[in-house]
């Protein structure tokens, strides 16, 4: 998995683009997502992204800057908090039904469903006849919903344990960003094994040619965001689409394949 460095200065790595290179590409690709969401409205499409993968690994900054100069209107961010009651009495996914994009719309899930493979399953949050029921269920799910007409990404940010470390680390000295760290994810260290596990498990089970998932390595956050975007965008159609532009970097963002669980490409 590549080991390539983020932008934080004073984590003391150099950053992998420069800042000015870093924006430029951005900008552009910002420009890309207005032309896609000038097309979706017209066109009446419906577009959910997921965004799943261990604390820290990028999610909240990849989707600041995918909806940065979007439409509020017709994106929507959704991150939903712990269960309340009358939501673990439900159907496991009715609570997250009524966020399903409508036409005209673009939602990006901050976590998913998919929290029942991940933290539910590791932290015991859930029996294990509910993972079973989960993971033989969710892809019929996610079937019926391209077959109603949303468009699905699934996208599963992967770093590596001493990044996540340091990122941590990172926010809890920063005041700014000390809120994101949760009593669980000072837990993510000491189960980074079975986190690795239920990951594993997730991808193996959920993963086919209807709603397949995209790894995105991530030690490297300006790539990983960059490159993101640029996968997104080439997947979905749009009018006047810059091609060029578009291109992301294959070892940086690419379809799962259980091979990539043994050679290194998703972190152990």
């Amino acid at each position: 998995m590549s080991k390539k460095a983020d932008e934080t200065e004073s984590s003391g790595r150099a950053p992998s683009i420069s800042k000015k290179a870093d924006k430029d590409s951005l900008h552009k690709l910002q420009i890309e997502l207005v032309k896609l969401q000038r097309h979706f409205i017209q066109c009446d499409d419906k577009i959910l992204i997921i965004f799943e993968g261990r604390d820290a690994a990028g999610k909240d900054g990849t989707i600041k800057r995918i909806v940065e100069h979007l439409s509020p209107r017709e994106t929507r961010v959704v991150a939903l908090g712990k269960p309340s009651d009358r939501d673990r009495t439900s159907w496991y996914f009715q609570r997250y039904v009524p966020y399903l994009p409508a036409a005209q719309e673009r939602v990006l899930f901050n976590r998913s469903w998919y929290n029942r493979a991940g933290v539910e399953r590791v932290m015991g949050f859930c029996t294990e006849a509910e993972h079973q029921e989960f993971m033989g269920s969710v892809s019929d799910f996610e079937h019926m919903l391209m077959r109603s007409g949303i468009k699905l990404l699934k996208y599963y940010l992967d770093i590596s344990k001493p990044e996540q470390k340091q990122r941590l680390n990172e926010c809890k000295r920063d005041p700014l960003t000390q809120w994101k760290v949760s009593t669980l994810d000072n837990l993510a260290l000491k189960k980074w094994k079975q986190y690795s596990l239920a990951r594993d498990e997730m991808l193996a089970h959920t993963h086919n040619a209807i709603a397949p998932w995209t790894i995105v390595c991530a030690d490297d956050k300006q790539l990983a965001r960059l490159d993101i975007i640029k996968n997104l965008l080439s997947r979905l159609h749009y009018a006047d689409k810059d091609e060029r532009l578009i291109l992301p970097d294959p070892d940086v963002v690419f379809m799962y394949d259980e091979t990539y669980l043994k050679n290194g490409m998703i972190a152990e």
